[in-house]
């Protein structure tokens, strides 16, 4: 499933990237996929490590959405409390 990202980049970098998808015919997600998967590997090539494998689903958890808001409302209610 892709996901949404967001990050603030210099103006410089974002034209650069228009101007590479238009002359490669191709997404600026498949470009930026592909800068990735290039600068992982040389990071493991230095360290001898796969990190693609050892972040992949570092998102997931076990607990449930609702349970995690609960939780964060809970620990919310509780500061204002203290602090109030």
């Amino acid at each position: 499933m892709d996901r949404v990202l967001s990050a603030r980049i210099d103006e410089a970098w974002v034209l650069r990237l228009a101007e590479l998808s238009r002359r490669l015919k191709v997404t600026k997600k498949e470009i930026l996929e592909r800068a990735l998967a290039l600068f992982a590997a040389e990071v493991e090539a230095g360290t001898g490590r796969d990190l693609l494998r050892e972040t992949c689903g570092a998102w997931e958890r076990e607990e449930a959405a609702g349970e995690l808001v609960e939780q964060a409302r809970r620990r919310f209610r509780e500061a204002m409390r203290r602090h109030g």
